[in-house]
């Protein structure tokens, strides 16, 4: 039986980030650590060679890298503005929430796994807040299964998110 791929949900502007990075890494960083190799080895004895460890775990966490942005952007499903739909949460969304318990106003992004960063308020439509919102429309209530207990949030405003 053939194992289902998951698909990487991206915005628009998150798949241009991440080829721009590709690029960058192949064409730029790729060339720099072979130079850095390449005078590290002139520099004669390798086995006490700081300059040429140092070089090659560079190019450990670039090839690394490389290979991480190839597979992601293999399986990127992009998210087109077309398919965002202000009537309810989905990838592409940034939804202002009340969150009761604290009565504050929260703003998240909502985007895929691999666009989120919780100091940017950017949320992954699969965490458990990201997940809750989904689909979901302006007023209407939601719980979130938090470490903390059940928390809760009212959708007070769907926009598209602009990047």
């Amino acid at each position: 039986m053939a194992e289902s791929i998951k698909k990487n949900m991206l915005t628009r502007a998150g798949l241009e980030r991440y080829e721009k990075e590709l690029e960058e890494l192949v064409s730029v960083k790729r060339k720099e650590v072979a130079e850095k190799i390449k005078i590290a080895r002139e520099l004669g004895d390798l086995s006490e060679n700081a300059e040429y460890d140092a070089a090659k775990e560079e190019q450990g966490h670039i090839e690394a890298r490389i290979a991480e942005l190839t597979q992601m952007l293999k399986h990127a499903e992009v998210v087109s503005d077309d398919e965002i739909s202000l009537d309810k949460v989905n990838v592409g969304c940034t939804v202002k929430v009340l969150d009761i318990a604290y009565d504050e106003v929260v703003e998240y992004k909502i985007v895929g796994s691999a666009e989120a960063n919780s100091l940017e308020n950017r949320i992954s439509n699969e965490c458990p807040v990201g997940a809750a919102l989904m689909g979901r429309k302006v007023n209407d209530l939601i719980d979130v299964l938090a470490p903390v207990g059940i928390e809760q949030y009212k959708i007070l405003d769907i926009q598209r998110t602009e990047i």
